[in-house]
């Protein structure tokens, strides 16, 4: 009987453990990955130069489904909403790898074409060079939280059913429930966020 077929390994096939692990346990180790790939540590370095490369593709494999297409062909607010709600949905798959890809620098090529697009989109709308990226950075700031957010539990808060008076309790009463719930905190949020970019940029050009 012959041996049985291992899969060959790949960088595709790195991330893709990776990520479980991550999904699992929100980080990984080259040691656990190795386990997981049933692999000696010194196979996963032929196709990831170390940690922060397997990062890397990790995060490759997070922002893949980010869509920043809408910047040719939409207004920069409406195209900046379309990538925002492509960026939610992207994370909120995946929201245990928030905390490991937030403290971890981007550098690969794929992350980076994430934040070409709304770049490109806010220079060509008009927003100066030094507010661009803080721009982004806030939306971005918001975005993750979102993220967690729509990963959160049916009932975040419980109020003391005995004062039904509170205003905290009065309003637990009256919000939606489960993903209704965080829909709801995500386009407000987000709706205020962008109106008060649109405001900036008139004040910026007055």
């Amino acid at each position: 009987m012959g041996r049985p077929r291992i899969a060959r390994l790949d960088r595709e096939r790195i991330a893709k453990a990776a990520l479980e692990l991550v999904d699992r346990d929100g980080d990984f180790t080259m040691p656990d990955l190795a386990k997981h790939l049933n692999v000696q540590v010194s196979s996963i370095y032929h196709h990831a130069k170390g940690r922060a490369a397997v990062v890397d593709l990790v995060r490759d494999r997070v922002v893949r489904e980010i869509d920043g297409s809408s910047f040719e062909r939409l207004p920069w607010d409406e195209a900046f909403s379309e990538w925002a709600r492509s960026y939610r949905a992207a994370f909120s798959r995946h929201p245990t790898s928030i905390r490991l890809l937030a403290t971890e620098t981007v550098r690969d090529p794929t992350s980076l074409s994430v934040y070409r697009a709304p770049a490109a989109g806010l220079c060509e709308a008009g927003f100066p060079d030094d507010h661009i990226l803080a721009v982004i950075t806030a939306s971005e700031n918001f975005l993750l939280g979102a993220a967690l957010d729509a990963a959160a539990p049916e009932v975040m808060i419980e109020a003391d059913a005995t004062t039904p008076d509170d205003a905290l309790t009065r309003a637990l009463a009256a919000a939606p429930r489960g993903p209704a719930r965080a829909e709801q905190a995500f386009e407000l949020g987000w709706t205020a966020l962008l109106s008060g970019f649109r405001r900036l940029l008139h004040e910026v050009h007055e």
